[in-house]
């Protein structure tokens, strides 16, 4: 998502397929795109970069919520012959004959999530993708959806200082066997240390709008890092390491996957793989950055609107 959208960013297309190549070539091999990403751009920039290492790779896109061209708003709708059709539009952007993991990217609460997941399944059963996944879900609506049709994972944000999953869906997916996949780990650039005080956000930035990162509540959640941080120096590890290496550590379901611009990000990403917490460092995180702790909602208003998750009542 962060080469085409979400945080104002302007890759040039040559530098970002280049980006691409190095995450392959350093050993990642989960991609994660959807429709909604750059109004389809970034399905057609990753169906150029992985093309022709695509039986090597997991792929997965999303379908359910997309940009309409003549607005430019999000539209949010799962009907079964919306998701057909974008499910073959994404297959010819992302130059390849299935998709791995197939998401729901929004509940569509005009549309029975039974009706949305049927769809799904029956392109599973078509071959033109390998598993069903939900995205940004209760866990609710993960049961009503799993007794309709087999769910192999859901997408849903989980780190340190977002422990929305912890609620209930945690727990559901480990009883049904499905992946956690936990988009933002590093809690969109917070838990690196990369956001400050002063940081501006670019045009298009989506956190600008985000309650966690205004004025009011970012120098108090500033402060929280500031311990966090400390640990990680007292383990030789970078914080993003530490965020990465704590969402491992809450299940052997849950797969984290950060997005990132910079190969050099990637490279510290991805040697965080290896690390393990000792208990009392674990406990002591556990305790950071709970959701009494944590200042603001993890959400606008409006982007709060377009999801299913459960939510805490904020600091």
């Amino acid at each position: 998502m962060n080469l085409s959208h979400g945080y104002g960013q302007k890759i040039p297309e040559d530098e970002a397929l280049w980006s691409l190549n190095e995450a392959f070539e350093m050993g990642y091999r989960h991609f994660d795109t959807a429709t909604l990403y750059g109004a389809t751009a970034n399905e057609r920039l990753l169906g150029k970069a992985l093309k022709d290492k695509r039986r090597q790779l997991l792929l997965a896109s999303k379908c359910g919520m997309s940009i309409d061209p003549e607005s430019g708003q999000r539209v949010v709708n799962g009907r079964p012959e919306i998701l057909r059709q974008q499910c073959e539009a994404s297959l010819t952007r992302l130059n390849t004959d299935h998709i791995d993991i197939y998401y729901l990217h929004r509940l569509d609460r005009n549309v029975p999530i039974e009706e949305s997941v049927g769809a799904l399944g029956k392109l599973v059963d078509e071959g033109k993708i390998g598993s069903v996944g939900l995205s940004e879900v209760s866990a609710d609506t993960l049961y009503r959806a799993y007794k309709e049709y087999s769910v192999a994972a859901v997408q849903s944000e989980y780190s340190l200082w977002t422990r929305n999953p912890e609620i209930a869906l945690l727990n559901a997916c480990k009883e049904l066997e499905i992946a956690l996949v936990a988009f933002s780990p590093l809690g969109r650039g917070f838990l690196t240390g990369a956001i400050q005080v002063d940081t501006p956000f670019a045009e298009g930035d989506m956190r600008a709008n985000m309650p966690r990162f205004n004025v009011d509540n970012l120098p108090k959640n500033l402060a929280l890092f500031k311990r966090f941080s400390s640990i990680a120096q007292e383990l030789n590890v970078t914080p993003a390491q530490l965020a990465l290496v704590w969402v491992k550590a809450q299940g052997s379901h849950i797969v984290p996957i950060p997005g990132t611009c910079s190969v050099a990000h990637m490279r510290e990403n991805l040697s965080a793989e290896n690390l393990v917490l000792d208990t009392p460092s674990l406990e002591k995180l556990n305790g950071m950055m709970t959701p009494d702790k944590v200042h603001g909602e993890r959400y606008s208003l409006a982007q709060q609107g377009d999801i299913d998750t459960e939510a805490f009542t904020p600091a």
